[in-house]
């Protein structure tokens, strides 16, 4: 056989196995809308429509791309350090990701009546912990294998931070005024977002910061509404000492609301704050402000708060 010929049916040899090894991984890593954690999905999975991630043309094929709190890898990198053998029978395997040393979980479980399997992934990130869910239903266990899986896995990589625009951009509201905050993070995509002086490496409640988010089921009723706001601003997380100076109703963007402040402390530090809830109540959902500053920056903060209230508007 002459030399070229040998070359191209080695090609050929070549490009068949490849082909078998189904599915290929696509050119470039892709960051679910609003996500700090991205990977190259499989050939066959596009975004999501529901959730952050990936999934199958008909939804079997779940990837789930999410953050956890920043302590949580280190939690299971010293679990595993100190136990090498694992705490349950599910041992944890390492791969190196372009994100770093990562540790995933392989399991066979049920959907409904459905035999699944589910892999699970957690990277390191800055300030973040980035996490990976799969499930696989059996049917496409032969294209989706486990060593698919793991190339897949081996694409993670993350991100500082996210573009302010497409934070927003998954939001269900317009906030067209930003109150010149520092930092933009999402809470929930497409759900709460935070708006911050301070960063993730610092105490929040040291600097001015707002939490708006959508919440259902509030009341219709104007007396009940009174209450709903008092009882709501009184289970803020993280005050102590909590003291309500003010709780009336108000008008926001021309829609019924309440507005209820408090003094209180938060923090390790005691930090002594002012804290104001504004809810805008509508139909199936009202929007829910909580926003804090300390009590000797309260003047200014106060102003950009409501900047910032009065510039939120729902999308459609």
């Amino acid at each position: 056989m002459k030399p070229i010929r040998l070359l191209t049916a080695l090609a050929l040899v070549v490009i068949s196995a490849v082909s078998a090894i189904a599915p290929a991984l696509a050119a470039d890593p892709v960051f679910p809308s609003g996500a700090r954690l991205g990977m190259v999905p499989l050939i066959g999975l596009n975004a999501a429509k529901t959730f952050p991630g990936f999934e199958s043309g008909d939804g079997g094929v779940k990837v789930l791309v999410t953050e956890l709190p920043a302590d949580a890898y280190g939690e299971v990198a010293n679990a595993l350090k100190a136990n090498p053998a694992g705490t349950t029978a599910m041992k944890p395997d390492k791969i190196e990701t372009q994100a770093g040393l990562a540790y995933f979980t392989v399991e066979t479980g049920k959907n409904g009546a459905e035999t699944v399997k589910r892999y699970s992934m957690i990277v390191p990130g800055q300030g973040f912990s980035g996490y990976v869910a799969v499930q696989i239903p059996e049917n496409a266990a032969k294209i989706y294998t486990d060593e698919a899986v793991r190339q897949m896995f081996a694409t993670a990589v993350t991100r500082k931070e996210v573009p302010v625009d497409e934070q927003l951009a998954t939001m269900p509201f317009k906030i067209s005024d930003l109150g010149n905050f520092k930092n933009v993070r999402m809470i929930a995509p497409g759900a709460s977002i935070v708006l911050a002086d301070g960063d993730e490496t610092a105490s929040l409640e040291t600097k001015p910061f707002m939490i708006i988010s959508l919440i259902g089921s509030t009341p219709q009723n104007a007396d009940d509404r009174a209450r709903f706001a008092q009882e709501a601003a009184q289970q803020i997380p993280g005050l102590r000492e909590v003291r309500v100076t003010m709780s009336e109703p108000v008008r926001i963007s021309g829609t019924p609301g309440f507005e209820t402040r408090i003094d209180g402390v938060s923090g390790k530090d005691k930090t002594e704050v002012t804290v104001v809830q504004w809810i805008r109540f509508g139909g199936g959902t009202s929007l829910r402000i909580i926003a804090s500053a300390p009590r000797s920056q309260w003047s200014d903060a106060f102003t950009r708060f409501r900047a910032v209230r009065d510039g939120i508007q729902p999308k459609g």
